[in-house]
């Protein structure tokens, strides 16, 4: 093979505030395809490294691309929470560099007690009450280390143990996590959307990976145009959009059924969403903290 032609990785560092780390981690998995990186939090601030393929002829003019759209991206995702985006800094990496250096950061971990993220390449072998999702840094993995996917998947596990979720609809699946657990604890049919095309492959795959495509259906479908009601709804969003589908997502909840809403941040977010959610006919039945974010379990 032509050593010109090998692919090469664009590697792209961003410090970022602890309040943009899921968004940002989520923004860079989806638009790699790839594994990303996250230090521990110092400061408040972490340094998220995500990691571009080139493997193009024109190597320069596709890092150009790359770094216009992440930059874009960016701006807009920063702009939700109006603050300056960071300017992503930039190196290359040849691919047996990349191939050597990133699995030493992927290992199996419990994300909430009885279920375990693995790669493929580890061997992992579950307790008696452990269940597996098995996941890959190809597939924008890392994301369900954060604080807000544990607590919303703690609480889906809660509505499980209270009743039978027949019928469970995840709003911004993102990498499927979510919507895989709900499987696991017990679900019969899982609907599973989110906005953005890559999101939906990247769960399409992530869900295929775990043998769930029977019991899991993933799409880009718009959330208004979903009909039917569903004994749980749950979406680890952000507080302006949980906020702007509150009517629809009350709408969709069945009678006794239940919502579990996660990615608000303790106090004035967490009010205005219990306020909001509460005036559309769902009751608070407990909320789960860690950090600075909350997720919230409310039943109908």
């Amino acid at each position: 093979m032509d050593e010109s032609l090998a692919p090469m990785w664009l590697k792209t560092s961003l410090d970022c505030p602890e309040i943009t780390l899921e968004a940002v981690v989520d923004l860079l998995g989806v638009l790699s395809g790839s594994a990303v990186e996250q230090t521990p939090v110092k400061d408040g601030q972490s340094l998220i490294n995500g990691f571009f393929c080139l493997n193009g002829e024109d190597r320069e003019a596709e890092q150009d691309d790359v770094l216009e759209r992440l930059e874009q991206e960016l701006n807009d995702l920063f702009a939700l929470y109006e603050l300056e985006p960071p300017k992503p800094k930039c190196s290359v990496l040849a691919d047996e560099d990349w191939a050597t250096s990133w699995q030493q950061f992927f290992t199996p971990f419990a994300i909430i007690p009885g279920l375990v993220i693995k790669p493929s390449w580890e061997e992992y072998v579950p307790k008696a009450d452990e269940q597996v999702i098995e996941m890959d840094p190809g597939m924008a993995f890392g994301t369900g280390q954060h604080a807000s996917t544990k607590l919303a998947l703690e609480l889906v596990r809660v509505c499980f143990d209270r009743r039978v979720q027949k019928k469970v609809l995840d709003i911004g699946t993102g990498t499927g996590i979510l919507a895989m657990g709900a499987t696991l604890f017990g679900a019969e049919q899982v609907i599973a959307i989110d906005n953005d095309p890559e999101s939906v492959r990247v769960a399409g795959e992530n869900i295929a990976h775990n043998a769930l495509e029977g019991k899991i259906t993933v799409s880009g479908d718009d959330l208004d145009d979903l009909t039917g009601s569903f004994d749980l709804v749950c979406a680890n969003i952000i507080h302006d959009v949980l906020v702007e589908m509150a009517p629809a997502i009350a709408a969709l909840v069945a009678e006794k059924g239940a919502v579990v809403l996660a990615g608000i941040l303790q106090g004035e977010q967490e009010k205005n969403i219990i306020r909001l959610y509460e005036a559309l006919g769902l009751s608070l039945q407990e909320a789960r903290y860690e950090d600075e974010w909350v997720s919230l379990f409310l039943v109908r």
